[in-house]
């Protein structure tokens, strides 16, 4: 166990290397945290402390940093509420005044507001395709021989492609397959259609000719299995700013690592919904290239319904307070800009 002082001592070691990415010695917590105690009696605790695990001496300095258990017990017990600043709050709010209709740009604004607001890297996962609800289907002919295809779901995708036609179609036609696939399509899950389904529709439906079975080729490809989750970055550059990232070496594995989306993506474990941030610490990654990283998560919804994951990365001495009161303030932002789009 740890008793009073020994809390307010990684406390203070933990808030100090955080602001200053310097190792904590007893005389600074002495003269900076007035913890009214000696810096002798400072210095066994902190010896105590690192005995438990909870500090680490790196080199032969005479300071002190936290370990991967130091943050984490931190985290967990002694971390304080953090109150974002009229500024900060001014930001959130206008950035999620302006409508934005596609939900992809209001994605990729948020992760841009999350990294400028947090200085550190923000990853955002989007709605996936397979769990969305079809909402609406266009096609607008670009010519005598192609045509456009969008489709619309319920979380505010907007996806398009370009139909090559051997044959001119005429506006008729264009009219009556898309009220023919909105008939059949509005309302379903797109992970309920089987390819078998969308073949029976193709048969069933084959009077109106090769521009149905060229739209409905196209919704095939975009179920295969395996479809991901469209990831939005913001902010890779900050961790320049990051002492701890003037290794190259370091900062060469970090962004190889954010360079493989599948990899992103399992880390982030986009498949576990929850209501909490998360938080994972160093080592707790489990992968090599985010041993000195920390990495914060969020979900944020649509109604009642998940609709993806946001998160920060960034080195282990950063503002946890800060990232989990943005984050949830941001999630929450989001969440209702995409009811409300």
């Amino acid at each position: 166990m740890i008793d009073d002082r020994k809390n307010k001592v990684l406390q203070a070691i933990v808030e100090d290397y955080v602001a200053t990415a310097e190792p904590v010695g007893s005389r600074t917590i002495a003269r900076k945290y007035n913890l009214g105690v000696s810096p002798a009696t400072i210095r066994n605790e902190m010896s105590d402390l690192e005995d438990m695990g909870y500090l680490e001496q790196p080199h032969t300095s005479a300071g002190r940093i936290p370990s991967d258990r130091g943050y984490r017990y931190y985290v967990d017990c002694l971390m304080p509420e953090y109150s974002m600043s009229r500024a900060e709050q001014e930001r959130i709010s206008q950035t999620f005044k302006r409508k934005i209709r596609e939900i992809d740009v209001l994605v990729r604004e948020t992760a841009r507001l999350l990294s400028d607001t947090t200085h550190l890297t923000a990853v955002i996962s989007g709605p996936q395709f397979g769990k969305a609800v079809f909402k609406e289907i266009r096609l607008v002919p670009l010519g005598r021989d192609r045509a456009l295809m969008i489709y619309i779901t319920d979380a505010g995708q907007i996806e398009n492609q370009v139909l090559e036609l051997p044959v001119e179609v005429t506006m008729l036609e264009f009219q009556q397959v898309s009220e023919v696939l909105n008939e059949q399509l509005r309302g379903q899950r797109v992970d309920s259609l089987s390819r078998g389904a969308l073949q029976a529709l193709h048969r069933e439906l084959s009077k109106y000719g090769i521009l149905l079975e060229q739209a409905l080729y196209f919704l095939e490809e975009r179920m295969e299995p395996g479809e991901r989750r469209r990831l939005y970055f913001g902010g890779t550059t900050h961790m320049l700013d990051q002492p701890e990232f003037r290794d190259v070496n370091k900062l060469k594995s970090l962004l190889s690592f954010l360079e493989q989306e599948d990899v992103v993506a399992e880390v982030l474990q986009l498949d576990r919904e929850t209501d909490k941030v998360e938080i994972q610490i160093g080592e707790e990654i489990r992968l090599r290239e985010l041993a000195d990283c920390s990495i914060v998560t969020v979900t944020y919804r649509l109604g009642d319904k998940t609709i993806g994951k946001m998160g920060v990365i960034g080195p282990k001495r950063m503002e946890y307070a800060k990232v989990v009161s943005v984050l949830n303030s941001v999630a929450a932002y989001l969440s209702e800009a995409s009811v409300h789009r």
